[in-house]
This record gives C-alpha cells, sequence and structure tokens, in this order.
C-alpha cells in the first residue's frame, strides 16, 4: 500500500467502557465502527458507514452511554467484530474501486482507536486483521506539523483538521508490527530508559511471543522482551519490556492489569539499565548461537551431566531435527565448565518445535527432561547467571575486615569424636531441605535442633553434601545403615557416620567414606567460617561457651569490646588470616526440621552481616544486630515456605538491595507470614514500600510497612 494517495478512508471507533484519551485503557470491546471514503483529486466525499458491533459482554457503562448515545437494544442484534471488519473491507474495497483507485490510506483522529483498541481485542479473539490496518496517519499530528501556529487540535474536528491538510502530503505514516522478532542485546548497547517497562504476573510458561500478544498494537524493539528468573533460575512471572520510543512506552503504562488469559498483568515504569541487567550479554557463544534468524528456541532442564549432544539429538529424534545439528545446541555450564543440567536448542520452525514440546518430560537416561519455550533474553540470562557471582556470597571479605560469627552451639556444632552425625553424599544439585527430610523419613524426629547442614562449594553452589545432627550415635548409626544408596530424584545418596570432628575435617578438605577417613591434602591451623555466618545477640551465658569451637573447625574467638547501649548482647570475632581461604568448602545453614525454628538469613556482601530468623519472642532481641535505625521494613502476608531468596528476588532488579532478611517464625517453627528486612538508608527503605507493597509474592499479596 502506498504511504500516500489521493484516496483516504477516516476511520473512528467506539467501545463499551472509556472513550476519547482513555480509549482502550479500561479493556472494553469495540461497540461501533465508523468509517467515510474521501476523494482528495476530486474533493468528494463518500457515504458514511456506521455499523454496530456486539461485544461478548452487552454491558455498556454510562459514560459510553452519554457519549456515544447507545444502549444495550442498539447492539444486542449487531454483528460480531469479525463479520463487521469484513464488511469494512467489502465496503472500502467496493467504493476505492469504483473511483479508479487500487491505494488508499487509512486515516484517524486518535492512534488509540488503532493500537488500543482494534489491534488487542483481535489478538485477543484470535482475529486476523486486514493489511490496512498495520499503516495509517494520524490526523491530529498532521495537523500539528501542517499547521503548528493554528492552537490545539483537541478543539478541532476530524473534518476541520483535513480541510486544512488537504494538499500537505503525509510525513510520518505510522505502522503496527506483524510480528515481534527476537534478538539479542549488547550490555554496551544505549537503551532508553523512557522506553522500558516491567510486566508482572506472567504466568511461568510464557514466551516472548506471548508478550508480545499482550501488547499487540504497540511496536516492541527487536529482541525487547526479557523474561526474569528468580534465585533458582526459574520464572519469577515478570519481563522487561523495550518499546521502540517513549510513546508506545506510555501507551503500554495503560493496559496495567489488563488480563493475559484469566490472570491479570501489572505494568510498571522501568529503566534501561534494569533492561541491560536482564537481557544484555557480552558472550560471544551466546552471540554466535543466537545469529541464526527466525528461530524458535527450546529450553532443556534437568539433563543428566554426562548427557553428550549426540544423546540430546537423538532424545528429541528425526521428528525434531535440531538447526545445523549439534551446532544448534547450546550447553549451560558453570565458570569451572561442570555442567548446570541446562540447555538452549534452536529449530528452523515451529512444527519441529512442538515435536520437541510434546517430549516434555520424557526419560533421558534416569532423568525426565524439561521443555519450555525459551527466548533469546533469557538464554543470555540464563548464561550471565551461571557464569558470573552467586546471588549471596560465601566467600570470607577481604583479611583486613573481621568476620562476625556465630557463637551459640546449636548452629555451629563443637568438635568431638562421638559418631553422632552423618554424611549425605550425592545429592541431587536442586535437593533444597524439604527433600533431605523426605529423604530421611521416619528418621526425621531423631534430627537435633538445627541440626541440618548443607555444603555450599566455593562459588557458593550446592556441593552434593550436607551434615546431619543425630540425637545419639545408636540414631546416626540406623541412618547410615536404613538410608544408605536410597535414591532421591533418580540419584542414589550415599549416607556415612561421623562425627563432628570428621566433619571439620571434611569442610577442609578431607574425605569420608565407608573405608574410612582421609585428611585434607594439607593440614591448615583453622578455618574461619565464611560470611554466610549469622551474628546472633547472645546471654553472657551461652558467650562463655565459645570456647567449645577448637581447632581446626574454628579459630579461638576474640570478643570485641561490648558497646554501651547493649550491654547483653556480644559477638566473638574470629581474627582472619590471609593463608586460610584456599581450596575449602563452606557451609551453609539452611532450615532446620519442622521441629524447631529456622535460622536462615540474609546479609549485604560488604559488610557481612546476618541477621537470623527467630520466634516472634525473641523478635526483639534481635533488633540489636540490625542495620542504623530508620531502615527497616516490616513485610507482611508472606506465604508460610517463603525463603530468603524468594525476598531476595522479590526486590531484585529495582535496585532495592537490602542490607539483611529476617523471617518470623511462630512457635511450631513455621513462617509466621512476616519478615523484617533493612535497607541501607531510610530513603531506600521507604522507596521500597512505595514500589512494593501490595504487589503479588508467589501468588499472594504482600505488605510493607515503614517502621520508625
Amino acid at each position: 500500500m502506498a504511504s500516500h494517495s489521493d484516496t483516504l478512508v477516516v476511520f473512528f471507533g467506539a467501545t463499551a467502557g472509556e472513550n476519547g484519551g482513555k480509549l482502550g485503557s479500561d479493556e472494553r470491546e469495540i461497540i461501533l465502527l465508523v468509517w467515510q471514503i474521501v476523494d482528495l483529486h476530486e474533493k468528494k466525499v463518500g457515504k458514511l458507514h456506521k455499523c454496530f458491533v456486539k461485544p461478548d459482554t452487552l454491558e455498556l457503562t454510562d459514560q459510553c452511554k452519554e457519549e456515544t448515545g447507545l444502549t444495550v437494544d442498539d447492539i444486542v442484534k449487531a454483528e460480531p467484530l469479525d463479520k463487521v471488519l469484513q464488511q469494512f473491507q467489502q465496503s472500502v474495497s467496493s467504493e476505492v474501486k469504483c473511483l479508479g483507485r487500487t491505494t488508499y490510506t487509512l486515516c484517524v483522529d486518535s492512534p488509540l482507536v488503532i493500537r488500543q483498541a482494534l489491534h488487542p481485542e483481535a489478538s485477543k479473539k484470535n482475529l486476523v486483521l486486514p493489511e490496512i490496518f498495520f499503516s495509517f496517519v494520524d490526523v491530529r499530528k498532521e495537523f500539528h506539523k501542517c499547521c503548528p501556529n493554528a492552537g490545539l487540535a483537541q478543539k478541532l474536528t476530524l473534518t476541520s483538521m483535513l480541510e486544512c491538510i488537504l494538499y500537505h502530503k503525509f510525513s510520518c505514516v505510522e505502522t503496527v508490527n506483524y510480528k515481534f522478532d527476537s534478538g539479542t542485546c549488547s550490555k554496551t548497547e544505549p537503551v532508553d530508559s523512557e522506553a522500558v517497562i516491567r510486566a508482572r504476573g506472567l504466568p511461568w510458561q510464557s514466551s516472548d511471543q506471548d508478550i508480545a500478544r499482550f501488547f499487540k498494537g504497540l511496536n516492541i524493539a527487536k529482541g525487547g522482551v526479557a523474561l526474569c528468573l528468580n534465585a533458582q533460575g526459574r520464572r519469577n512471572g515478570e519481563a522487561l519490556v523495550r518499546f521502540i520510543n517513549s510513546e508506545h512506552r506510555d501507551l503500554a503504562l495503560e493496559r496495567h492489569k489488563h488480563h493475559m488469559g484469566s490472570r491479570y498483568i501489572e505494568v510498571y515504569k522501568a529503566t534501561g539499565e534494569e533492561f541491560l541487567k536482564i537481557a544484555g550479554g557480552t558472550s560471544n557463544e551466546v552471540a554466535q548461537f543466537l545469529s541464526k534468524e527466525n528461530q524458535v528456541i527450546i529450553r532443556m532442564r534437568g539433563l543428566p551431566f554426562t548427557a553428550t549432544p549426540q544423546d540430546v539429538l537423538a532424545f528429541l529424534g528425526p521428528e525434531s531435527p535440531v538447526t545445523d545439528g549439534t551446532e544448534g545446541l547450546l550447553f549451560v555450564k558453570y565458570p569451572d565448565g561442570r555442567p548446570t543440567g541446562d540447555a538452549f536448542v534452536l529449530f528452523s520452525c515451529e512444527e519441529y518445535a512442538q515435536n520437541a514440546l510434546k517430549k516434555h518430560k520424557q526419560i533421558l537416561g534416569k532423568r525426565y527432561i524439561e521443555l519450555f519455550r525459551s527466548t533469546a533474553a533469557e538464554v543470555q540470562q540464563v548464561l550471565n547467571r551461571y557464569m558470573s557471582t552467586p546471588l549471596i556470597s560465601t566467600l570470607p571479605p577481604s583479611p583486613i575486615m573481621p568476620v562476625p560469627v556465630l557463637t551459640t552451639p546449636p548452629f555451629l556444632p563443637a568438635a568431638s569424636s562421638t559418631r553422632d552425625c552423618v554424611r549425605l553424599r550425592g545429592l541431587p544439585y536442586t535437593a533444597g531441605i524439604e527433600d533431605i527430610l523426605e529423604f530421611m523419613g521416619e528418621h526425621t524426629v531423631d534430627i537435633k535442633p538445627h541440626g541440618v547442614h548443607m555444603v555450599l562449594n566455593q562459588q557458593g553452589r550446592p556441593s552434593g553434601d550436607a551434615f546431619i545432627q543425630m540425637k545419639s550415635p545408636d540414631k546416626a548409626f540406623m541412618v547410615a545403615q536404613k538410608c544408605h544408596k536410597k535414591t532421591m530424584k533418580d540419584r542414589y545418596v550415599e549416607v556415612f557416620q561421623c562425627s563432628t570432628e570428621e566433619m571439620s575435617i571434611v569442610l577442609m578438605g578431607g574425605t569420608l567414606n565407608r573405608s574410612g577417613l582421609s585428611p585434607p591434602p594439607c593440614k591448615l591451623p583453622c578455618l574461619s567460617p565464611p560470611t554466610a555466618y549469622a551474628a546472633f545477640p547472645t546471654p553472657p551465658a551461652i558467650l562463655s561457651e565459645a570456647a567449645l569451637y577448637q581447632p581446626p573447625l574454628l579459630a579461638a574467638p576474640r570478643p570485641p569490646q561490648t558497646t554501651a547501649h547493649s550491654p547483653a548482647h556480644t559477638l566473638a570475632y574470629y581474627p582472619p588470616q590471609p593463608h586460610l581461604y584456599m581450596n575449602m568448602n563452606y557451609t551453609a545453614y539452611y532450615p532446620s526440621p519442622p521441629v524447631s525454628p529456622s535460622t536462615v538469613g540474609y546479609f549485604a556482601a560488604s559488610p557481612a552481616v546476618a541477621v537470623a530468623a527467630q520466634p516472634h519472642h525473641a523478635a526483639a532481641a534481635a533488633s540489636p544486630v540490625l542495620p542504623q535505625h530508620g531502615a527497616l521494613v516490616r513485610m507482611q502476608g508472606l506465604p508460610y515456605n517463603t525463603g530468603v531468596k524468594d525476598i531476595l528476588s522479590f526486590f531484585q532488579g529495582y535496585q532495592l538491595q537490602p542490607d539483611a532478611v529476617l523471617i518470623l517464625y511462630n512457635f511450631s517453627g513455621q513462617c509466621s507470614g512476616e519478615a523484617l528486612i533493612t535497607f541501607p538508608s531510610e530513603e531506600i527503605a521507604r522507596q521500597a514500600v512505595a514500589e512494593r507493597s501490595n504487589h503479588p509474592f508467589y501468588g499472594q499479596q504482600v505488605h510493607l510497612a515503614f517502621c520508625n
């Protein structure tokens, strides 16, 4: 279609709700379409066509009735939208043909009828719009360019504006993208912060094409959809979307709480920096993988760590040929080269991708494989996540910083030769505390309070090991006999009886199996705990027991000077030494069995101070270790199974990094639904309350309140 012709199709529409400047913002359906042919060459105006449209919901707002003069009786017998669009196309084609013309230009007095009403509704109803609706002229914009001194165009009618620009050549024909184009984004690429939004509440299986369909009518930049992942690498129901300009971004904000299926989607402003953090990448390997145009990307998760490209190709089968064979596979690996179990696959067409998705949860080796649609931005994000440092640092800080350490006996066991512990080896890397408790079965009741200790490697990731403190050596022996080589998530787990002294040696690099204990390759004088350990306020009676922690597990503590405002609480400090930090594993303390409150906390990377979650009756005692006054926020309405990483993910990407997280538990050891969160300053804390309060948190709405 020509960008400009002597034949204009003047088009107008109205919905059953808001009209005018808010047209389409309330997601109401179209009830009226009006059009008229204008022959500029002959200066003739054709017949005015006015067609009522029957919506799926026969309900009109009072504002609609007042502005349009229509009632429900007027539209109850009307044709549905698809039939009216057919009438429009036939009518326009017939009249243009009678004029002896072959081209025409669609003109509107506002782009809202096209971008915010017609395209979104057609997308939801799976209607194919005529080509004429993918390019149009905004008469008001053209009038301002032609007559810049004519005053406000809002006070002029469409007819009067057209008369002023009859001989004006249209300078800008607006277009609507036929489809969303995926692509890559470099971290060095400039991104306009006035063109980015954050969409929240998306179904977890949504693809970039689904999100583009939600914003149908608005033009998204190439590769401009970035699905956000949580701390576990799974989609968290959020996405950052980059539009071609601020005008389209502003129209996208008007779709706040519009629906995708049965779910409403929240739409907020975001920044270019946030978009680049999620979608930007610098890997040449990823750039080469994504360099092929018009490919469908499928993500595979849960692959055996021994899986080869040939294994994956055989699993997908001949009905799902991968683009360029092994060149169309991208395995995700840790920085040290170990596989993560994730891979991305390219398919040349939708049919091949659909055939691959049919293999969702089928078995490869001894593991079931998850398959779902992915995006170029997700490829970048997953690679960035695995190749960067972990969200929660577990390595010690610089040697010039003192390391605060927990001094209460229930959390760091005293070195002892009593074999009242068991070691679990070969755990799946995705295993959590619930999986371990299920694995232990009837022996769970014999675990000491706070007796479950997951071991992380130097990169802060699960090492596949865990230590469990049992109530007695007999209980530990029974567990080792009954649970050895039981399976957990299709992997068998080895269980060895051990002592806390042997546990210390293993943490320093030694080995423990059923044949006995092997010392570490070099004898280190002590092991300073990582910064992931919490600093707890402790009564004087307990503080004196810090001497129980002898080498090789811990160095002897040096209590600092007690501050005047909290004489009852003291922390034990361990002077760091440079030669301690090499080739060691570190223990991260995860929630204990339900019989006792959890102790998971979160700390800022520097300075490293964490706050332990305690029952309500102990919350008051925890306050001295929280950061400065005025930076504390209370979070209410949390799901009972909330973890620290979930709360961190809730704030991730909003430049609202917490200093500490304190999850409150009730007397039965379950999450009370509340947490205390500290921020670096009062300003950031108040910003967190303003931006994140009353937002969905894993299906529940949470409330944030600033604590004076």
